[in-house]
């Protein structure tokens, strides 16, 4: 199904992203930029590499690297050997060289985004998540932008994102995921109905129903069999499987052995 995303407010909320990580990361010590991250093997650095290469990739540039990926374990993906070789890219650059390229690029990027007239953003196009609109694998970036904030701040103990906006949109993105995560992982028998009301920076609501085929639907008729109750940000981190997910808070009300199986099984990114 084709999703179309508002082209406005989500190109707003990459840009407040962006700059979020920018505000974020410019006051950091050396030994915070080369800290451990939640991600094997990269530091923190190494995520910021990783954002402005994917933006610069999408401007059109190629990394300069030779890097062998098949050796690198948690690489699984054609996806995740372009990020290696991004961030090889960088390593043998200074921090204000990499900083600089993501200051370029995401102006860049800003700018092209604004250019795009609406049939632009809501062509279909090969996303992360499969065959969508431009606008989607939009927001599939703010969702991933939004993340690595987090991964920075949970990695040097810097607090929690305060930017609704880029929350919204990549919570939305998450949301989209869920009907795979409670039909497919789970494996909730057909007619099952899930709530999940998350909490915290941006609180919403949404339903899961398992029918011919799981879906998202804006309400159900009685009481769910399960509710699943978070915040956005143990959602997040559970979805992305970091290793702080296993402290995430979830209260269960209804079919506990059903609820069980969706935390388990939230983990859906490689």
């Amino acid at each position: 199904m084709t999703t179309i995303v508002p082209q406005e407010p989500l190109i707003s909320a990459l840009e407040t992203q962006w700059k979020a990580i920018d505000d974020l990361v410019s006051p950091l010590s050396d030994a915070q930029w080369t800290a451990a991250s939640p991600l094997p093997g990269w530091q923190i650095r190494d995520i910021v590499a990783h954002i402005a290469g994917t933006e610069s990739m999408l401007a059109g540039r190629q990394p300069a690297s030779s890097i062998d990926t098949s050796q690198i374990a948690h690489v699984k993906n054609p996806i995740g050997e372009l990020n290696e070789r991004w961030i090889d890219h960088y390593r043998s650059r200074s921090r204000d060289e990499l900083m600089t390229d993501l200051r370029t690029v995401t102006a860049e990027r800003s700018k092209a985004l604004r250019g795009m007239t609406e049939g632009q953003w809501d062509a279909e196009t090969a996303t992360p998540a499969g065959p969508d609109t431009y606008g989607r694998f939009m927001r599939v970036r703010d969702f991933d932008c939004w993340v690595h904030e987090i991964d920075i701040r949970d990695a040097l103990g810097l607090g929690v994102p305060e930017n609704v906006e880029p929350a919204h949109w990549a919570l939305r993105e998450i949301e989209s995921s869920m009907p795979y995560v409670v039909g497919k992982k789970a494996r909730a028998e057909v007619g099952s109905t899930v709530r999940f009301d998350i909490t915290g920076l941006y609180p919403f609501t949404f339903f899961v129903v398992t029918e011919d085929r799981a879906a998202v639907v804006p309400a159900v008729d009685g009481e769910p069999d399960v509710t699943l109750r978070l915040d956005g940000l143990d959602l997040a981190r559970s979805v992305g499987g970091r290793p702080s997910a296993g402290d995430a808070e979830v209260e269960v009300t209804g079919d506990t052995e059903l609820g069980a199986a969706i935390i388990r099984s939230l983990h859906y990114l490689i």
